[in-house]
């Protein structure tokens, strides 16, 4: 069964930072202290923490949405994710769907999404 992840933060920043840190392979780099394969070029390869997460990129529309494919061995049905991004006062709401996700995999895309994907870019991007 295929189950669906939604997830939100708020992080104080500026907008082209925080879009920098889904999109700019340094940036990346820099919180996740892995090198990343990533381009805004729709469908263009992206890997992240040496190949543990790894796709395509389907669509951009700069500083307010992200559309990536994200691989779960052998699927029928492809697994999407689609990052948003908001303006909210000082701060920018990243809201994540994350659709199709293997149940055996969806306990460990929760926590990565949560912990080491949205909030290392959060504790990344605030450090005054």
């Amino acid at each position: 069964m295929l189950k669906e992840l939604r997830t939100r933060v708020k992080i104080k920043a500026e907008m082209e930072d925080v879009y920098a840190a889904f999109v700019n392979p340094f940036t990346i780099e820099l919180w996740s202290g892995y090198p990343a394969e990533m381009s805004t070029e729709p469908g263009s390869p992206f890997s992240l923490w040496e190949g543990d997460i790894s796709g395509h990129n389907i669509e951009f529309e700069e500083q307010k949405r992200i559309v990536q494919e994200w691989y779960f061995g052998e699927q029928d049905q492809p697994s999407i994710a689609t990052i948003k991004f908001f303006k909210d006062g000082g701060k920018v709401q990243v809201d994540v769907i994350h659709t199709n996700i293997p149940e055996d995999a969806y306990e460990g895309i929760t926590e990565g999404w949560n912990d080491y994907y949205l909030g290392a870019i959060k504790t990344f991007l605030e450090i005054d």
